[in-house]
């Protein structure tokens, strides 16, 4: 994945204030996505919710994995966009 740093490089380093997608999204990435760590039925209650990325981790080939503060799961990338403190 990474959409915009390359692969193994996070889009979202520990400690970035980010934002869960919106449901539609999220709804969107369980149909297609057929690999590695899928989301839960579970992850659709936090879609829009904010938190800091407290870690990440890399599948093979570059696909960034985050643990998100006082969000539980594992998150993909693509799951994740930037947040305001707002």
């Amino acid at each position: 994945m990474g959409q915009t740093k390359g692969a193994y490089n996070a889009e979202f380093p520990a400690g970035t204030l980010v934002r869960v997608v919106s449901r539609p999204q999220l709804e969107e990435f369980m149909e297609t996505w057929r690999f590695h760590h899928p989301l839960t039925q579970d992850q659709l209650a936090y879609a829009g919710l904010r938190g800091r990325a407290a870690d990440v981790g890399f599948y093979h080939g570059g696909d960034e994995l985050y643990h998100v503060e006082g969000i539980p799961g594992i998150w993909h990338e693509v799951c994740l966009q930037p947040a305001t403190s707002e």
